[in-house]
């Protein structure tokens, strides 16, 4: 599985990869972010799915970059152009793949800006090659594992958020992913945009790096927790000794 989020905020965007790649009981870990940063054209690729689709995806995609990037004016446009090389990986391995019991399922986050976009942007491109664009009302998108680390973006996160809150409530939703998922993890890649830079920063974080963060966020939880009235609970006729038992 995987854990892939886009965000976007007023001033810019924030992207957040794992790296575990899970072949049956092995894992090892893989890039699942594709960058282009070249003079006003900057944006990601951030993919879901099987790792043998994703790579031949992409890799036709790259070739068309290489030859006619000058044409994309638009983030749109390289978001369609990128949809029509995912069909044809569709059609070329979906019957086989089928065949096998797997299925065809490459999800992708594109975010960035080019040269005639007024703003950043991010994409939601699913394995039809459709898309939909992420909006102010509901500014971000996971793909992979997503029902661990979705609750506290919809709690938290805005349009006016700020870069560096959207980056801090991310790697909380990535965190709790991890936690209950076991088929996400550390490294992760993180993308920084702002918007009208043209730059796309790319980082990757070791969880020996992130370690700290990960356990104040437990520890400020639980004290969130403990603090928590009682009043409530007093028809279950619960004993308060019995809370202080489970602290």
């Amino acid at each position: 599985m995987t854990y892939c989020a886009g965000i976007k905020v007023k001033s810019g965007i924030i992207a957040i990869s794992d790296t575990r790649i899970t072949s049956g009981h092995e894992t090892t870990i893989a890039k699942k972010v594709f960058t282009v940063n070249k003079e006003k054209h900057s944006f990601f690729i951030m993919t879901s799915g099987l790792r043998s689709v994703r790579d031949k995806a992409i890799t036709y995609f790259k070739e068309i970059i290489d030859e006619n990037d000058e044409s994309f004016n638009k983030l749109y446009k390289a978001v369609n152009a990128f949809a029509v090389q995912v069909k044809r990986a569709a059609s070329e391995d979906k019957s086989s793949l089928k065949e096998a019991g797997l299925n065809f399922n490459l999800n992708a986050i594109v975010g960035g800006q080019l040269q005639d976009d007024e703003e950043h942007k991010i994409y939601l491109l699913y394995p039809e090659g459709n898309w939909v664009e992420v909006s102010e009302g509901s500014p971000f998108v996971i793909i992979g594992n997503s029902g661990y680390g979705k609750p506290i973006l919809d709690r938290a996160i805005k349009y006016d958020s700020t870069m560096r809150f959207a980056l801090k409530v991310g790697f909380l939703s990535f965190d709790a992913t991890r936690i209950s998922a076991n088929d996400v993890d550390f490294p992760i890649d993180i993308i920084s945009y702002k918007k009208d830079s043209f730059n796309i920063i790319e980082r990757r974080y070791e969880s020996d790096e992130l370690h700290t963060l990960s356990k104040k966020w437990n520890d400020t939880l639980r004290d969130a927790i403990r603090s928590m009235s009682h009043d409530w609970m007093e028809r279950l006729d619960i004993e308060d000794k019995s809370d202080s038992v489970t602290k």
